[in-house]
């Protein structure tokens, strides 16, 4: 899987995660058949319900999506081949961008050590990842993490059927994204294109702002608060204007991904999932991080960012939908032009403003 000129070695960073995952919640064979099929069906059933409240529909003759029902370790074999796909062609360009000649054995060593991080961030992400569309890599696949649904709805105490469904509502939506809109993958892979051609950092550059990255961890470790200007995780390595605006971008059309599967898991409403209250208001819970190990980790992976990133989306669906209804709101995903500006996702009248034009409105 891994070439000498990647970054990260990733046969190795599979091993690792494998062997420092835990092993997940006890059930009898029976009970794990059980799971699995229930979460098929309950893929299967949450399809109609996401186009009907979206009024999305796959692209006609596009590819026939599929569904997964994957322990921890097949999870962790899908984003190293994922993530290898997408990281190592981002590596090879920015060698290629290097005036100075590769170190054959520099790299060898650098992506080993690579390998072993990458490992320890899979294993602690493969115990609470519940599901994902698969962007990049394979692609075109819905993942459905099976032991870390059944942990999880055990620790909430709610009902397994109405909360395996209101996963797969969540899974089903980003689905349909990309599938209904055939522009997005291409447009996220544009982006990142960007990104690198913007990229110029020399290793002395590069270990003093992983210096600023490691003293933030300090600081999470220490149960320090926030601070808005510290560095955020490995974002903190990235400062040149260029490359912040291409993360604005990807920012922006990510929130609005998130955003508006958040809306739908939570809009399709009790006559679906009868308990959808409840799983919200307990799931919220589950998406705070409690010990030091934890909060270091979800600095490092700019994962409270993911959180502001589900919050500040939904924000922006549920506004536009109440201002211009549905169908406007569907107008976000005729072209890249009408995706939300990073400034709009909390202000959702200047977008329906800028795109729809018209003025919403302002309620008393």
């Amino acid at each position: 899987m891994s070439r000498p000129s990647s970054l990260v070695d990733w046969d190795l960073a599979g091993r690792t995660a494998r062997r420092l995952q835990g092993p997940g919640p006890e059930t009898t064979r029976e009970e794990a058949a059980e799971v699995v099929a229930e979460l098929h069906r309950a893929a299967a059933t949450a399809v109609a319900h996401v186009e009907a409240l979206t009024g999305l529909h796959p692209v006609l003759g596009g590819p026939e999506p599929t569904v997964a029902v994957v322990d921890r370790p097949g999870w962790v074999d899908a984003n190293t081949g994922g993530m290898a796909a997408l990281l190592d062609p981002l590596a090879a360009a920015l060698q290629a961008k290097q005036d100075k000649p590769v170190n054959p054995w520099v790299t060898a060593v650098g992506s080993r050590a690579t390998g072993v991080q990458a490992g320890g961030l899979l294993a602690f992400l493969s115990s609470r990842v519940l599901g994902q569309y698969e962007v990049f890599g394979s692609g075109g696949r819905l993942l459905l993490v099976a032991p870390n649904i059944v942990e999880t709805e055990r620790k909430l105490g709610v009902d397994p059927s109405d909360f395996r469904l209101w996963v797969c509502l969540h899974e089903v939506t980003h689905q349909l994204q990309f599938t209904a809109v055939p522009w997005l993958q291409p447009y996220l892979e544009r982006q990142i294109q960007e990104f690198v051609e913007a990229t110029d950092l020399d290793p002395d550059v590069l270990r003093e702002r992983l210096t600023d990255v490691i003293r933030s961890l300090g600081a999470a470790v220490r149960g320090a608060p926030e601070d808005d200007d510290a560095p955020q995780g490995l974002m903190a390595l990235i400062r040149d204007p260029e490359q912040r605006a291409v993360l604005d971008r990807v920012t922006a059309v990510m929130s609005l991904v998130e955003g508006h599967a958040e809306f739908v898991m939570d809009g399709v409403g009790p006559d679906v999932v009868p308990s959808v209250r409840t799983l919200r208001k307990r799931f919220a819970q589950r998406r705070k991080g409690r010990g030091p190990i934890d909060r270091v980790l979800r600095r490092l992976l700019g994962l409270e960012q993911k959180m502001q990133q589900y919050a500040d989306g939904r924000v922006f669906v549920a506004g536009v939908v109440e201002l211009a209804g549905m169908n406007g709101f569907n107008q976000v995903w005729a072209t890249p032009a009408n995706l939300p500006f990073k400034e709009e996702l909390t202000e959702p009248a200047r977008w329906v403003e800028r795109v729809l034009g018209t003025r919403p409105a302002i309620p008393a």
